[in-house]
């Protein structure tokens, strides 16, 4: 628990460098314009076809048809369900911006004044990169949609997408945090040995995406968290390397 919360501590006073306040930004800025756009031009489209996939599911379907005020209450709740997912599909694609552009920037920045001493193995690659992102959105994604009844299940509407952003977190920005550094033996390694801690650090993140405000620069300093957490993790293996 101390190596994730000075991870945050380290990411904070990272901000304090130049052009760092920008990338924190950006990204959310985008998202959320890109979202807004989407939601102008489909919300109704969008509030149908949810609803009718609320239908595909028997018991949820009986319910609804059982009484007209059920009914009523069930169309009202399709519009609280796209308003509660603007928050996690917001985050998710700032995120990408983030793990895609933003962070190597960061990265290479925060790499060279903090761990200058770490040699630079390069055991990643930008492809390696885009296809991890992209594959860790998918899941995260298609895990969205699977689990959307059950936040009819009073607490779980926050308690499934936290889950969620964790993993989205730690499986989008584990490797970036690495990929520089450590060398593909090393990335394994490291991703292996703070399974627990790097977990942590992403429900911590996904936590912090529902403050208000805060949310708006959580992508990215989550990212500078992952950074800190794995690079110094890594220069701890390879301290107890004979």
């Amino acid at each position: 628990m101390n190596e994730v919360l000075s991870a945050f501590g380290r990411a904070l006073r990272s901000l304090s460098r130049p052009a760092m306040l920008w990338h924190l930004i950006w990204p959310t800025l985008a998202a959320i314009a890109i979202w807004a756009v989407l939601a102008w031009f489909f919300w109704d489209d969008a509030s149908k076809a949810l609803l009718a996939a609320f239908q595909q599911w028997t018991w949820l379907h009986k319910l609804m048809d059982s009484t007209q005020f059920l009914s009523v209450a069930a169309l009202a709740t399709v519009h609280v369900f796209l308003a509660l997912l603007f928050v996690p599909l917001v985050y998710a694609t700032a995120l990408m911006m983030v793990a895609l552009v933003a962070l190597p920037l960061m990265l290479e920045r925060v790499g060279d004044a903090e761990y200058r001493d770490m040699e630079k193995r390069k055991g990643g690659t930008v492809a390696g990169s885009v296809g991890n992102a992209l594959l860790a959105l998918a899941i995260y994604l298609a895990g969205l949609l699977a689990t959307l009844p059950l936040w009819l299940i009073p607490g779980m509407g926050l308690v499934l997408p936290v889950l969620l952003s964790a993993y989205l977190n730690q499986r989008a920005y584990r490797y970036d945090a690495l990929m520089q550094h450590a060398d593909a033996a090393e990335m394994r390694d490291v991703i292996s040995r703070q399974r627990g801690g790097l977990w942590l650090v992403g429900i911590l993140s996904g936590l912090l995406a529902y403050v208000p405000v805060v949310n708006l620069l959580v992508p990215a300093y989550s990212g500078l968290t992952f950074v800190h957490y794995c690079l110094t993790a890594l220069r701890r293996r390879r301290g107890e390397k004979p």
